[in-house]
């Protein structure tokens, strides 16, 4: 797919109307798009520059730009809860999932945060993807292959159980290692096999109870250094004069992010130093 330039049959394009409502359209020559405001011709789009303004049979104007990952992530179809943006980008800039890392996920879900995996390490990379639901795995494979325009070369899906991987199945230990999965806690030994020393293994769990057993995990494994976590919380603000304030709405919770490193083989973490109880 095309990331810049001017339109071309095939481009997925973002139509915004004055009230900011959203419409996706796939441009197709001699195609049309109906609105209760008139129709807009694709052909009046096809060579056009990003950014350019439509305007429809009826005269009504509609800004037009390609579809972002952000907008294809939030509109695609999905046979799991998806990874939201403001999480996939801590994962990528936490995780330091850089150029030509080899990277594991598990699972897979419906392909939101493979997308971001794949840009991130780019064709001299490998992302795995590991999805024990042949649904989930379906939506994924649709989803990377939709916004790429295939599947890129560098992603190897595969539908198997987590625990049940090893090193042999990949070529080799992994760079960096994310867990979407309900009880990441029954894997740790299997991360610890998979993953580099100095690797970054993070997971991503929804709920409290969770958090606690993949914290108390990680530290009972003495491979890993001290975990973190945390969670990310979005608010928008409507700027318009003396009335800016923050949106009545928010992104509050999705998840937690938890965070820790592989130790070299055969060293366990320093104890860490904890504030005594009153």
């Amino acid at each position: 797919m095309l990331y810049s330039g001017p339109f071309q049959a095939g481009d997925k394009v973002q139509l915004t109307d004055a009230k900011r409502r959203h419409f996706t359209v796939e441009l197709v020559p001699g195609g049309q798009f109906h609105t209760h405001k008139g129709i807009v011709f694709h052909d009046d789009l096809i060579g056009a520059d990003e950014g350019s303004v439509v305007k429809s049979s009826l005269g009504a104007d509609y800004l037009c730009f390609r579809h972002l990952l952000v907008d294809h992530v939030l509109s695609m179809p999905r046979g799991a809860a998806v990874i939201y943006p403001k999480d996939a980008a801590q994962i990528l800039v936490e995780g330091d999932i850089f150029m030509g890392a080899r990277v594991l996920e598990a699972g897979a879900g419906s392909g939101a945060l493979s997308m971001s995996l794949l840009r991130a390490v780019g064709p001299r990379g490998r992302v795995f993807s590991y999805e024990i639901r042949e649904d989930h795995l379906s939506f994924a494979r649709s989803n990377v292959s939709e916004y790429f325009g295939g599947e890129p070369e560098w992603w190897t899906p595969r539908l198997g159980d987590f625990g049940e991987i090893s090193t042999d199945d990949l070529g080799g230990p992994v760079d960096r290692l994310i867990l979407d999965m309900v009880e990441p806690w029954h894997y740790i030994n299997t991360v610890r096999q998979l993953l580099i020393p100095g690797g970054v293994f993070m997971t991503y769990v929804a709920t409290v109870p969770q958090l606690m057993n993949i914290m108390e995990a990680i530290r009972g494994a003495e491979c890993f250094t001290e975990p973190r976590a945390w969670e990310t919380l979005l608010r928008e603000w409507k700027v318009e004069g003396l009335a800016t304030r923050p949106e009545h709405r928010m992104n509050a919770h999705t998840a937690f992010l938890v965070w820790t490193r592989r130790l070299a083989d055969g060293v366990k973490p320093p104890r860490p130093q904890r504030k005594a109880r009153r």
